[in-house]
């Protein structure tokens, strides 16, 4: 038996830069899990920097308590015990991002057990996915986001995103930067624009009339709290696919998107939704009405598991700041090559966690 004997959860902070710019520009926060089965089985997991704190003590005063003697493949049964005992009202946030970073610990460590990876006890449908890098970011001049487009170009990468939403002038110079960034990367690529939840549906809607000329792939996440409404709204009037649901928790709140035919893409994050667990049913939701899943929200290194995984994984994304970050952590992590990322022999997640690195950047406060 795999029983779980104990989990640790740190916070952690390190800075984030990007290319062109000199200094950091953020202190990226996050959680690392790591549980540990009573026949000495390891597994690492992660999620994101929203209340982190609150997440750690979850995973150390609330999980453990409710999973320890669980055995880590029985997946179904741990999220169940933790709906009932500390969700049963199927809220999103501190508890499903908890348990997000646990999922993946146990994926791990089960594909450890197991000799096979992630990707393959998900459904294996491929050994590899294809790849886009998130690099256009709002820290950068209009000047200097071309000139990181035309970089990214010279890398030979061939599907580009770019941050909208953040401007104080408006949509109106969002209009302008997209334009500039099609201009200098040319047709043949795909661009697409992410606005992490920031406009009204009026400014979205201006934005994508200004910009319907530029081919952009998608658009994720314009509307202010992803209402699932006026998203179905918004893509009725507009010619631009739309995406989301990077941070929801849950398939409940996918099935919402679905149900009021809101997007053209979903996108399950496994660091947030989840976990591997909950991320599947979202997948296997989205296969049921042809739709793809695409990767928002970063995290390449656990997420290019599930799109592999899946018949209808279409993209993973490489944010070069979370790339960073995973690449910190695993000092083995693979690099997108050819547009394409390949899952790593290993079993579990494949790669090896930096323990130096972890004890460095943790935090208490």
């Amino acid at each position: 038996m795999y029983a779980v004997q104990d989990i640790q959860a740190r916070v952690h902070e390190i800075p984030v830069t990007i290319p062109l710019l000199d200094k950091p520009i953020e202190r990226r926060r996050f959680v690392s899990c790591q549980i540990l089965t009573d026949d000495g089985v390891e597994g690492f997991g992660l999620t994101g920097q929203f209340l982190p704190f609150s997440i750690r003590e979850a995973l150390i005063k609330h999980f453990l308590p409710l999973l320890k003697g669980v055995d880590i493949r029985d997946t179904e049964a741990v999220h169940a015990k933790v709906w009932k005992g500390l969700n049963p009202r199927s809220q999103t946030g501190v508890i499903s991002h908890a348990l997000s970073a646990l999922d993946i610990a146990m994926w791990d460590a089960c594909g450890k057990t197991s000799g096979r990876t992630i990707a393959q006890m998900l459904g294996g449908f491929s050994d590899q996915a294809p790849t886009y890098v998130t690099f256009g970011f709002p820290d950068y001049t209009l000047e200097e986001l071309v000139a990181a487009a035309r970089l990214q170009v010279d890398l030979g990468v061939e599907r580009l995103k770019m941050v909208v939403g953040v401007h104080s002038k408006g949509w109106a110079e969002d209009a302008r930067r997209v334009h500039a960034v099609r201009e200098a990367i040319g047709v043949d690529r795909e661009l697409a624009i992410d606005a992490n939840y920031m406009f009204s549906p009026l400014e979205a809607f201006l934005l994508c009339r200004e910009i319907a000329d530029a081919n952009i792939t998608w658009f994720e996440e314009p509307l202010h709290t992803n209402d699932p409404r006026a998203l179905a709204d918004l893509r009725s009037r507009v010619s631009i696919p739309l995406s989301a649901g990077q941070m929801d928790g849950h398939r409940w709140r996918f099935r919402e998107f679905i149900d009021a035919g809101s997007v053209d893409i979903l996108q399950p994050n496994v660091c947030y939704s989840g976990g591997f667990t909950e991320s599947r049913k979202v997948g296997h939701l989205a296969q049921a009405f042809n739709l793809p899943i695409a990767n928002g929200g970063g995290w390449p290194h656990f997420n290019m598991h599930l799109i592999a995984g899946l018949m209808n994984g279409w993209r993973v994304e490489f944010h070069l700041g979370m790339q960073q970050v995973g690449e910190r952590i695993f000092p083995d992590a693979p690099k997108p090559k050819d547009n394409t990322i390949a899952i790593p022999e290993a079993p579990g997640l494949g790669m090896t966690v930096d323990t130096d690195f972890l004890d460095s950047s943790a935090i208490e406060a």
